[in-house]
């Protein structure tokens, strides 16, 4: 018929009336119930004790080091101080009147002796002058001799008498002023020592008061250095010092001064040590360091590589003690040398962990054992 619907050949799914339909729901509801008694398992069965569980995680196992066996020594306390030598004394020579250098009896270098001749100055003026001064002297003597005779025979006053003995006083002065202008002539070291510098040559003419020479005293050899305020109750004069120099030469010397008044800037005491020094042979101006002792202390000498840092940053060193345990105590460095450190702070017998320290801290476990040959030559001084 050409109205009628065609039948629906489609063929909808039918899941109820399907086989295996119902089986699906009760695997649902069978796993549903599964997980809500799972998670519900926490409230009757306890979980472990977390301590419990990290304690058994991570057992207190030690940690190997190497430890040494060190027993603390007397060390002589020392404090050094840079500083560099100086002459013990020091000045220049100065013509003392006008005139033309006539000759020079040394070289500069030379070593002279206190009042030995350096320069001559022409003095055929002074000599002249020095002449004319004793012969008016004499004159002056006899005038004064023959007024006394005078007088003795009553022909002379007193007053002549006077007279003539003041014109010989006054003779005797120009005799003497003469003298000291000869003398000028002459120029001398004031003390012995080397003659540093000549600064004139024959020939050449020179002021009154101008620089002839210069002259060192380095027997002794005075070295100063600067030393900090809270070392200088330690030191006395009198006391022995170690002085090496920058040429390699190494002396003993003496503290000879301490001073009273710290520089205002630096605030340190200046220092004076002074070192024999024959012939004057080691110049001034050498850099110089001064070691001077200043008591003993109770140390054990240790390799720097053996210092560890505390949690407060405090500079210590960690030991082991009679549990197996580390023991890190505070120590200060009291003398340093080229092949060690002595410090103080730790008991008299101690184990040192000398490798190792880096890998263990206050309190831990560990297994001492005795370092390798390799290992003592890198930690031991």
């Amino acid at each position: 018929m050409a109205g009628a619907t065609p039948p629906d050949q489609t063929g909808k799914l039918q899941f109820d009336t399907d086989k295996g339909a119902g089986r699906s729901k009760w695997i649902a509801g069978m796993l549903a119930l599964a997980l809500v008694g799972w998670m519900g398992s926490g409230l009757v069965i306890p979980s472990a004790d977390p301590a419990e569980t990290a304690a058994t995680d991570t057992p207190d196992r030690a940690v190997s080091v190497a430890v040494v066996d060190s027993v603390a020594e007397d060390v002589p306390l020392v404090l050094t101080a840079e500083g560099q030598s100086i002459p013990d004394r020091a000045t220049t020579v100065r013509a003392k009147a006008d005139g033309q250098i006539a000759s020079v009896a040394v070289k500069r270098g030379d070593l002279v002796t206190a009042g030995q001749e350096i320069v001559r100055l022409d003095a055929a003026i002074a000599e002249a002058q020095l002449l004319q001064a004793q012969t008016q002297l004499e004159q002056a003597q006899r005038d004064y001799d023959n007024a006394l005779a005078l007088q003795g025979r009553g022909v002379a006053t007193e007053d002549r008498v006077s007279q003539a003995r003041a014109a010989r006083a006054a003779a005797e002065a120009a005799v003497t002023s003469a003298q000291d202008q000869l003398n000028n002539t002459i120029l001398t070291a004031p003390f012995a020592g080397r003659l540093n510098d000549l600064t004139v040559n024959v020939g050449e003419f020179v002021d009154n008061g101008a620089v002839v020479a210069e002259v060192l005293d380095n027997d002794p050899l005075t070295v100063v250095v600067q030393v900090p305020q809270q070392a200088l109750s330690r030191l006395e004069t009198g006391q022995t010092a170690e002085v090496s120099f920058i040429t390699g030469e190494e002396k003993t010397g003496t503290v000879a001064f301490i001073g009273a008044n710290a520089d205002e800037q630096t605030r340190t005491f200046r220092v004076e040590v002074t070192v024999d020094n024959p012939d004057s042979v080691m110049p001034a101006g050498l850099s110089a360091r001064v070691a001077m002792p200043t008591g003993q202390a109770r140390g054990h000498f240790v390799s720097p590589a053996v210092l560890s840092l505390g949690t407060n940053g405090d500079l210590g060193i960690k030991t082991v003690d009679s549990d197996n345990r580390v023991v890190f105590s505070v120590v200060q460095i009291v003398r340093a040398q080229t092949d060690g450190i002595w410090v103080a702070g730790l008991p008299d017998e101690a184990r040192i962990i000398t490798v190792g320290q880096g890998f263990v801290n206050q309190g831990d476990p560990v297994e001492p054992r005795a370092p390798t040959q390799d290992q003592t030559a890198l930690v031991q001084p």
